[in-house]
């Protein structure tokens, strides 16, 4: 488990913070279940000298938005963790293709870059809290966004309607893949 020091944050983040019980009361969660996120890997709380979990505004709006993602979204966690994966911080960052390729982060999939250990050159003396990879991706159209804008598309990919069902069949070169219904 990673410890994030509260003298990494801004003044105003940390006279705004919150228990776990007012953080959990707050967002009408159970504590077991903030501890469940962070062992996860979504969150990443901050400690005082007093090792006690604090949650920032930026933590209550990002719980928030993992809540949203599981109950409208219907996204497990699993599956929130695969997504935070996906994260191109490497591009994000704009790390050199040696650096991307010796990074952990870039060689695994399994989880958000912030929980991969090593830590790489680039990141190892950084708290991941500041990082923009962590701090501002934690809405799903953001997340979205980031990964359509990151995501190299073949040029020869095109989605076209057929029939009257409107499904979309995808088209690439000697490859039809067809949506189930």
């Amino acid at each position: 488990m990673m410890n994030f020091k509260v003298e990494n944050l801004d003044k105003s983040e940390v006279a705004r913070s919150y228990r776990i019980s007012e953080a959990a009361e707050l967002l009408g969660i159970s504590i077991p279940t903030l501890r469940m996120y962070e062992r996860e890997g979504l969150i990443l709380p901050f400690r005082r000298g007093s090792k006690h979990r604090r949650f920032a505004d930026s933590d209550i709006e990002r719980i928030r938005n993992i809540r949203m993602m599981i109950n409208t979204e219907k996204i497990s966690i699993a599956g929130i963790k695969r997504l935070y994966a996906l994260i191109p911080c490497w591009k994000i960052k704009n790390c050199s293709e040696k650096l991307k390729h010796h990074c952990a982060a870039f060689n695994q999939h399994g989880e958000p870059c912030w929980m991969v250990m090593p830590k790489s050159l680039r990141c190892s003396n950084s708290d991941c809290r500041l990082c923009p990879v962590y701090k501002d991706l934690s809405d799903c159209k953001t997340l979205k966004q980031l990964i359509a804008r990151y995501t190299n598309q073949p040029e020869h990919f095109v989605a076209q309607p057929i029939n009257r069902s409107q499904e979309p069949v995808i088209h690439m070169p000697e490859v039809e893949i067809i949506p189930e219904a």
